[in-house]
């Protein structure tokens, strides 16, 4: 079984998108999501929405490590391993 509910889609192509059905038959996935409202672009992001986020997943960052949550020199940035990785054939 494909996982997609034909008849569904079928009785809202036909009935409620009211469409010929040689014309469903030629919609492209896309299409038929964009009919059917699916694809609605997302609210932007408010300040006070960004503000819960933070609230709700706070970086954990601490004095010492940059704001990245690992201590520094700890690897991943200018100040990490990447001369390391040169020095043994690890690079491109």
């Amino acid at each position: 079984m494909s996982g997609i509910d034909w008849p569904g889609l079928l009785r809202v192509g036909l009935h409620q998108l009211r469409l010929e059905p040689a014309v469903f038959w030629r919609l492209t996935p896309v299409e038929l999501r964009i009919m059917l409202g699916v694809d609605r672009a997302a609210a932007p992001l408010t300040r006070s929405r960004l503000d819960e986020l933070a609230a709700a997943f706070p970086d954990g960052r601490r004095p010492d490590d940059g704001g990245c949550g690992k201590p520094a020199g700890s690897g991943g940035g200018a100040g990490g391993d990447a001369g390391q990785r040169h020095r043994h054939g690890g690079g491109l």
